[in-house]
């Protein structure tokens, strides 16, 4: 009968029991700590407001398109030198941090999308924007060929966009749990490299020792008189 004993399938340090345990304390202390940030940060809602750039008389069409593009990547800074703070009751650096407007490769429409703590807030800041593009392009109108109308008007939002108590604590509970395998497997190796160097001491202790052989002693014969 074979005696052999089976091989080892995991390293030395992580077949002690002590070890595992270290993997669900952090998926449990990740799980606290991110449930813990959704409750206690503050809800953020998201109100969207649509516009889209169309030609004027006897302007070309296709240019349309390409003034679409033009006004979403200022229609932050458009706002903030128009009256959309004043209209939407906030200051021009919260209208640049909190506005994002995206535009379409397909269509010159442009979404113009605003986080606030407060519907009602989100709802004036992407609506005002939005005015603002359509007054400002009212006034090159006769330059450029095209306007903005408005499209679509923001809606309350009625959920927050945020991430709620339980989906942050699913989401630190993962981001705890990948932390606890990283150590444990890290920590083995480490134990196997000081082992390994405590070995080769001890081998090498004893040929650094080993006794010196004591000098010859020399012998004298006497000399014939």
């Amino acid at each position: 009968m074979n005696t052999t004993p089976p091989r080892a399938l995991l390293p030395a340090g992580l077949r002690s029991p002590g070890r595992w345990a270290v993997l669900p304390a952090a998926v449990l202390a990740g799980a606290v700590l991110g449930g813990g940030y959704g409750a206690l940060k503050t809800p953020e809602y998201a109100a969207t407001s649509y516009v889209i750039v169309v030609p004027a008389e006897k302007s070309d069409a296709s240019a349309a398109l390409g003034f679409a593009q033009a006004y979403g990547r200022v229609a932050t800074d458009i706002a903030v030198t128009g009256d959309a703070q004043v209209w939407a009751g906030v200051t021009a650096d919260t209208l640049r941090k909190n506005v994002q407007a995206a535009t379409s490769p397909d269509a010159p429409m442009i979404s113009i999308t605003a986080r606030s703590a407060k519907p009602a807030q989100a709802v004036s800041m992407a609506d005002g924007v939005a005015r603002a593009l359509v007054l400002d392009s009212a006034h090159v109108a006769g330059n450029t060929g095209v306007k903005v109308v408005q499209f679509s008007r923001a809606t309350k939002p009625l959920t927050p966009v945020s991430p709620s108590a339980p989906l942050s604590a699913l989401v630190g509970g993962c981001a705890g749990g990948l932390l606890g395998g990283l150590v444990l497997l890290i920590r083995p190796k480490r134990a196997a490299t000081r082992d390994g160097a405590r070995h080769s001491r001890q081998a090498t202790a004893p040929a650094a020792t080993a006794a010196v052989p004591a000098p010859a002693v020399a012998t004298h014969k006497a000399e014939a008189v």
